[in-house]
Order: C-alpha cells, then sequence, then structure tokens
C-alpha cells in the first residue's frame, strides 16, 4: 500500500507543475514554450464563442504538434463544468475563455480553481485595468440591437422606456438570463443605475417616476415593467438573431443581443444594426477573459495558446485574433486596432461593467426575476 501511495504522489509530480515551475512559465517567450508544448501534445479550451474553431486551426498551423480541442460553452456551463470535475479530483481542461466575470471572480478565483496569466510578449500593450484579477481579451457586448432594413431610418427605440409600452409589447426579445449570465449582468446593471433610469423616464414621460414600495429604484422598476409588457425570453442567440434580424422581416422585434453577431449578417440573410443612441445606455460592455485552469495538465500549450489568442504585431492581431476583430468587439491590446465598422469605443453607449458590484447585486436581480416570470 505504501509502495503504491508513493508512486500516485511521485505521478502528480510529474504531471501537475509546481508553483516554482509555473513561475518560470509565465516568464516565457513563445518560443521557449514551444517545446513543451509539443512535448505536452494537446491544449483543452472551453469557449464562450464558436469562433474558437477558426483559433484551432490558425493555431495548429502556427504550432505543429500541439493539438487545440475547442469546446464551444456558455460562461454558466464553464462555470458548473469547472466545478464539478474539479470537486471529483479531475483536471482536464486548460484554459477557460469566458465572461460572466462576477460569478467567475466568486466562485473561481476566490475558490482557486483557476490562476491568471498575463503573457510577457503583450504585456506592456495592455492596460493595467485589463490584466488583473484576471486578463481580459476583449470587451464584448449586450446591447439592444433592431432591424436597420425594415427600419432604415435608424433605431425605431431612442429610450429604454418605450420598451413598456403597448407598440413594443411582446416584440422585445433576450436570451434567457437563468441560462447566460451575460443577460443577468445586463439587467442587473440597469437596477445598479437608478438615477439615470429616473431621468430617461422623466424625459421620455414628462413626469417623475412611481417606483413600486417592493422595488430599490428605478432600474428595477425599468426590469418590472419589461416583463409585463410580455418580454420574450428565447433559448439562444441564434433564435434571437434571426428573429430580430432577419431581412425579409416587415416589423420585426428588437432585442437584447451581442453587437458582433452582426458579422454573420451577409452569411445568415440578417440584417442585425446596433442600436447606438439609446438613453441613457443600450446595455453593457463586459470583460472576454482568458484564464488557466488551476492544475491544468498541459502548462505550457495553455500559455502558449493565450498568447497567440492575443495576436501578432499587426494592425488586425492576424489570425490569432482576427475572429475577433469584428465589428462590436474591442480589443484590450493597444496596438490592434478597432474594427473600423465598429461605433467607437468611446461613442458607444453602453454601461461597462464593475465585475464586484454586479456580484453584490446579482442575488436581488435574479430573485426579482423568478417573481416576475
Amino acid at each position: 500500500m505504501l509502495k503504491r501511495l508513493m508512486k500516485s504522489a511521485l505521478a502528480a509530480c510529474v504531471v501537475l507543475p509546481t508553483a516554482a515551475m509555473a513561475t518560470d512559465l509565465d516568464s516565457m517567450t513563445p518560443e521557449q514554450l514551444l517545446p513543451l508544448a509539443q512535448k505536452e501534445g494537446s491544449v483543452t479550451v472551453f469557449s464562450l464563442s464558436s469562433r474558437i474553431a477558426k483559433i484551432e486551426k490558425a493555431f495548429e498551423e502556427a504550432y505543429p504538434g500541439v493539438d487545440l480541442i475547442g469546446l464551444d460553452m456558455s460562461s454558466t456551463k464553464q462555470i458548473a463544468r469547472l466545478e464539478a470535475e474539479q470537486q471529483a479530483g479531475v483536471h482536464a481542461v486548460d484554459v477557460l475563455y469566458i465572461a460572466d466575470t462576477p460569478v467567475v471572480f466568486s466562485k473561481l478565483l476566490e475558490a482557486k480553481r483557476i490562476v491568471n496569466y498575463v503573457p510577457p510578449r503583450v504585456a506592456a500593450q495592455i492596460d493595467d485595468r485589463y490584466k488583473g484579477p484576471l486578463l481580459t481579451q476583449r470587451l464584448s457586448t449586450k446591447v439592444l440591437m433592431y432591424n436597420e432594413k425594415a427600419f432604415p431610418g435608424g433605431s425605431p427605440v431612442t429610450n429604454l422606456w418605450q420598451l413598456t409600452q403597448p407598440e413594443w409589447q411582446g416584440k422585445v426579445l433576450m436570451v434567457d438570463p437563468s441560462q447566460r449570465g451575460e443577460l443577468l449582468d445586463l439587467l442587473t446593471e440597469i437596477a445598479l443605475h437608478p438615477d439615470e433610469m429616473a431621468a430617461a423616464y422623466k424625459a421620455q414621460f414628462g413626469k417623475d417616476i412611481a417606483v413600486d414600495a417592493d422595488l430599490q429604484g428605478a432600474g428595477e422598476q425599468f426590469i418590472k415593467d419589461l416583463f409585463a409588457n410580455d418580454l420574450i425570453l428565447v433559448p439562444n442567440s441564434d433564435v434571437l438573431n434571426k428573429s430580430v434580424g432577419d431581412a425579409t422581416a416587415k416589423n420585426p422585434p428588437v432585442g437584447f443581443g451581442t453587437y458582433s453577431d452582426r458579422r454573420d449578417n451577409e452569411k445568415e440573410g440578417w440584417a442585425l444594426q446596433v442600436a447606438n443612441n439609446v438613453e441613457p445606455a443600450n446595455g453593457i460592455l463586459f470583460p472576454a477573459v482568458l484564464t488557466i485552469a488551476e492544475k491544468a495538465p498541459h502548462p505550457a500549450a495553455a500559455r502558449l495558446l493565450i498568447d497567440f489568442m492575443f495576436g501578432d504585431d499587426t494592425p488586425t492581431g492576424g489570425a490569432g485574433f482576427e475572429p475577433f476583430n469584428v465589428p462590436g468587439d474591442y480589443a484590450t491590446r493597444t496596438t490592434i486596432a478597432h474594427h473600423p465598422d465598429s461605433v467607437k469605443l468611446g461613442e458607444l453607449k453602453a454601461w461597462t461593467i464593475d465585475p464586484a458590484k454586479t456580484a453584490a447585486a446579482r442575488g436581488r436581480v435574479s430573485d426579482l426575476i423568478i417573481t416576475l416570470q
């Protein structure tokens, strides 16, 4: 028995890097990481975006001998799976490409299920606010989207409170926030801006808002009124994009979706466009982060992949970033130019979430939504 235990302990030491080894890996260049990654042979990533398939092809071409296994998975499912696997003593995934940072910080980072890594090659080209506590690769969105072919004069909605009125009854879509944490973050952010929501109400209706006694502020009142106006919850973004963006539709709905999904307009026959001139905001900007799973089985390949996904030194970021260099995605690496068809980041009327504040308020908003469904 003692021999078996000693053998198991020795095997664990061989497979799992010590803290000192991880520190050494953190300081290595891609050229130094490559032979170690080739010896490991593969790297597995959970990805919030299906665009990981394009990264897989480009990464394997750039680094022969390292097999990239990319699994397209929502942030909510990533969190649940990583927790379940690690609680069972399983360490199968290397990298998480994930959003829903309010939950990631509390459930994964604080629980030491993930570790932060900043590639030294690009560290000086990323603002400090995007390097910790987790590394942000890009800013993504959940914002109000409309059909630009059906509404060629621009967004039919210029104030969020219009969505609570009879003309939009049953014509506002959102992916179910119980299935996609980013949508719960969106509603939470609305609740966290009561003064701005109250001012927008007065601008729309010419009077001060009356908030129900059981609610905290105009943001929560908006959420209640939106659900009361038959907000439609859909299972995924594909359903939302087709419903909102169908280029043949005569009177389509609007929806809170992902700005960068309009990259597929031509391929899918959509006419998605962001509704930017909306008071007080059209939605949220949130970080898409890259992080390494604790006890990742392929630690060198994990770091090589994260480095690769920050792109090369060209303005578009090359093969490692170009799948994300689309209208509505915003690189955090300062050498990569934002897509010319994007609304400029400083002009996008979206709130940028503060993960800590969002995490503190999510529970109450989640409970409110349960009572409204």
